[in-house]
């Protein structure tokens, strides 16, 4: 789960992260009131789910408190258009006004999960405000990494060879290790995935600052953390995986025009690495899990055909837990009232196949039978083509 800057700001604070002053708001009137509070020189933030708000006019300056009330008007309702949010953009409900503060450095602080060796690592760098693929690519030397236990925390030293490494020194240097370790606690403590402050600012005075922050959450571990899921924004995220989300569905839209509908994480990655091999595009990720029940691949079958883009369908079962048949009845009758007009492509293996495979053939719908993951995509990509052919 994703929350906005300002939230990732007010649970880091409880942490100890120093962050500037501001307060969120929706109306450019309080924009005004705010900044006059905050001494008239704000900077005006754009609240969505996506990087690139800068350079998309999303974050601009504001010299006083009616200036603040002229840019917030501009920045509120604007679609917001950058690399992370597509072309299709992110209209902007909240602004965050904020304190504006002198610069003399900008750096980059991360912290993330690092799969490979199985520990949280805290990455830093001097090329703050660059998005950190970007330096990796052009200055990899650049990225300074400690890995850390979960358990123990980051190490006082682990903390000290950052702060070296980045060039910080006397009050700054004692400040930075404050900020670095307390970021490092907020972590692991609220089970984030990221914990990214980009950039890290060091002000003349030299303060070290969180100018921007962003924060991810485990989704399995938001029961323990019920003040954080319910900073849950619904209007930041795509309405499929919205109502996905309602039945337990694990359900991704991209970008493509094929519908997968698999059962098992790995046998759904592998159907859509197999379509891209024969020249397609998934329209999506749908995961109906082991133990689906024939409601449940009813709610998903209708979940993925309500994207507009899918013009064939493939599902790909492998009957484990899951029986085959139980799959094929939950697909016949979801098709049957939906009244499904796009070509459908089932690959039926495991317990029950015979009994599942009758099913779909006597459903009266016209679905392909396929026999292999490889016939599936043949089969599905051949029909998205002709489906979009004019």
């Amino acid at each position: 789960m994703k929350v906005h800057e300002y939230q990732a700001k007010e649970i880091l604070a409880r942490y100890g992260v120093a962050i500037p002053r501001g307060k969120v708001t929706t109306k450019p009137e309080q924009a005004r009131a705010i900044a006059a509070e905050l001494g008239g020189r704000v900077v005006i933030k754009a609240q969505v789910h996506a990087g690139g708000r800068g350079k998309a006019g999303g974050v601009k300056l504001a010299a006083n408190p009616d200036d603040a009330f002229t840019v917030a008007g501009q920045i509120l309702g604007m679609k917001l258009v950058s690399k992370q949010t597509g072309p299709e953009g992110k209209i902007v409900h909240k602004v965050l006004v904020e304190e504006a503060l002198g610069i003399a450095r900008e750096l980059y602080l991360g912290v993330v999960l690092d799969r490979a060796v199985g520990l949280p690592v805290l990455m830093a760098s001097k090329f703050g405000g660059m998005e950190i693929e970007e330096v990796a690519a052009e200055h990899p030397d650049a990225i300074l990494k400690e890995h850390f236990d979960p358990c123990q925390g980051l190490q006082l030293f682990q903390a000290r060879t950052l702060g070296f490494g980045l060039g910080l020194s006397g009050d700054t240097f004692k400040k930075f290790l404050k900020f670095v370790t307390a970021l490092a606690r907020a972590y692991n403590e609220t089970d984030a995935t990221l914990a990214e402050i980009n950039p890290l600012l060091v002000t003349a005075d030299g303060d070290v600052l969180a100018l921007d922050a962003k924060m991810n959450f485990d989704d399995n571990a938001l029961g323990r953390h019920a003040d954080i899921a319910a900073m849950r924004d619904l209007d930041e995220e795509e309405p499929l995986e919205v109502e996905a989300s309602k039945y337990d569905l694990n359900y991704i839209k991209l970008d493509g025009d094929i519908g997968c509908m698999v059962n098992g994480a790995g046998l759904a990655m592998g159907t859509m690495d197999i379509i891209k091999h024969y020249g397609g595009a998934p329209a999506n990720f749908l995961d109906v899990g082991g133990g689906a029940s024939q409601e449940r691949v009813e709610n998903a079958f209708r979940i993925l055909l309500s994207d507009p883009g899918v013009k064939a369908v493939l599902i790909n079962i492998f009957g484990g837990i899951v029986r085959c048949d139980m799959i094929a009845a939950g697909v016949v009758a979801a098709a049957k009232k939906l009244k499904v007009q796009v070509p459908i492509v089932v690959r039926l293996e495991g317990t029950n196949v015979d009994a599942g495979r009758r099913i779909l053939a006597e459903s009266g719908l016209k679905l392909q039978p396929a026999d292999t993951m490889a016939d599936a995509a043949a089969k599905v990509v051949a029909a998205a083509k002709a489906v979009a052919a004019p």
